[in-house]
């Protein structure tokens, strides 16, 4: 018995009359192709979507929307793959009929039309609520880590630049020696680099810490603490592999069918900022007045939680059961620091401060070295669930005369509002299997747990 034998590859054999034949009425392609040409791309903010009168005609963006919308379905990132494709994908061949645009038209594209894209999203989303995919009930929060185009060693933090910069001068410093030397001997030694050498290597050396200098005046004008030098907006963060130049991408998945309902891209190394932006906006795309956002402890910032039920959304975040206390904005209260740099937020009038979590910290003592009434709360402290210091608790000290120094406090009247939460077991347990399903899926099924391209912007 001999094996399975193929088709001769020189024998003529008839094809279909049309490629349309070859694409079944149910390939997801065609799908692809009724939408994008259902959509207006001028009204997105698509570039070139009126071709002009004269020049060489460009390729339109309609096609190339179809070619980067497909990629996306069929796991094909970069733009040199998605050329071959054009060129052997039968697929692409009938979407893009047959046009074949090289790498650099398509990545052009991509960048030219970052905001355009996000805006095709939230155009699908609406279709999806047309068709009732969306629960616009529950909506899962939660950010991952993606690692971006800027290895670690480009990364300088102002400590290492600072280091740099002392290292520089000494070795200018060195070599600047070096050449009083050689000019006091006015001979030329062995082993010895001339004074043309050491002047070259002396000039290098300053180009290189000016340049650090000037990273350093960036950061301090910009208020940053770390310069990414191959991606500008990029920051180094911490994953659950280590350390990585990365950014943070946050998403809400709606309850019904896991489906995102929205996203956004930052460069904050954490997401105790992030509940109320995603929150509000994940309720104006789904087109609610109300949402419930859960989310996991890492959101547990008393500050979004109140802005978010004023908002209207139901927040739903692990670890936050208690009474929380915010400033009213509308009375004056002034920003005070830790001892280890953090913020919190003392009220004169009432003689007490607010810890970043929503801790009201009472006055303890006076430090006559420092010249500052020290404000904490062991027990708030100890039950908190953040841990934001090493210490067992919280200083945070307010600057003031010794004769001004009270231990007496007023917590009673306007200057506090206290929200009662006290989450739902039963959605924070749902979080999970919402909010992560798509990153996993993104990062380890489509392997798309890094960007392709630079800035916040994608």
């Amino acid at each position: 018995m001999g094996y399975i034998e193929g088709t001769n590859r020189n024998q003529i054999i008839l094809f279909p009359d049309s490629i349309d034949e070859y694409i079944e009425a149910e390939n997801p392609v065609r799908a692809i192709d009724a939408y994008i040409d259902s959509l207006e791309l001028s009204d997105l903010g698509f570039t070139k979507s009126s071709p002009k009168d004269t020049g060489r005609p460009p390729y339109c963006p309609y096609e190339l929307l179809k070619l980067y919308v497909y990629g996306y379905m069929n796991r094909v990132r970069s733009s040199r793959r998605l050329e071959a494709e054009t060129k052997r994908n039968v697929e692409v061949m009938w979407l893009l009929s047959k046009l074949m645009p090289d790498h650099k038209t398509i990545a052009r594209f991509r960048s030219e039309n970052a905001v355009a894209l996000k805006n095709v999203f939230r155009d699908f989303t609406k279709l999806c609520l047309k068709l009732g995919l969306y629960g616009k009930e529950l909506a899962a929060i939660d950010g991952s880590k993606f690692k971006a185009v800027n290895s670690i060693d480009r990364n300088l933090s102002v400590t290492e630049l600072n280091e740099r910069v002392k290292r520089l001068t000494v070795r200018i410093d060195e070599y600047m020696g070096q050449l009083d030397e050689t000019d006091a001997t006015e001979e030329i030694v062995d082993n010895v680099k001339s004074a043309e050498d050491v002047k070259a290597i002396i000039n290098r050396l300053s180009g290189r810490k000016k340049k650090y200098e000037s990273y350093l005046e960036e950061l301090a004008a910009n208020g940053e603490t770390q310069k990414s030098l191959t991606d500008s907006e990029a920051r180094l963060m911490k994953d659950a592999k280590g350390f990585d130049v990365s950014y943070n991408v946050q998403m809400s998945v709606d309850s019904k069918h896991k489906l995102v309902a929205e996203f956004n891209v930052t460069n904050d190394g954490n997401d105790m900022k992030q509940l109320y932006d995603v929150a509000v906006a994940t309720a104006e795309i789904l087109e609610v007045p109300t949402i419930t956002a859960s989310a996991d402890a890492g959101y547990n910032n008393p500050s979004e939680i109140a802005k978010c039920i004023e908002a209207g959304i139901t927040p739903q975040v692990s670890g936050s059961e208690g009474t929380m206390c915010i400033p009213c904005s509308e009375h004056e209260a002034e920003t005070i620091e830790s001892y280890d740099n953090s913020k919190a937020v003392y009220i004169k009038e009432r003689n007490i401060a607010i810890c970043p979590m929503g801790n009201i910290l009472f006055p303890k003592h006076y430090k006559s070295s420092g010249r500052a009434a020290v404000y904490y709360n062991y027990t708030a402290c100890s039950n908190c669930k953040q841990r934001c210091t090493k210490v067992k608790y919280r200083q945070f000290a307010v600057r003031m005369k010794k004769s001004d120094f009270t231990k007496e406090h007023n917590i009673e009247g306007l200057y506090i509002k206290q929200i009662y939460i006290k989450p739902a077991p039963e959605i924070t347990s749902r979080r999970k299997e919402l909010a992560e399903h798509p990153f996993g899926t993104i990062k380890r099924a489509m392997d798309a747990g890094y960007a392709l391209t630079k800035g916040l912007v994608r």
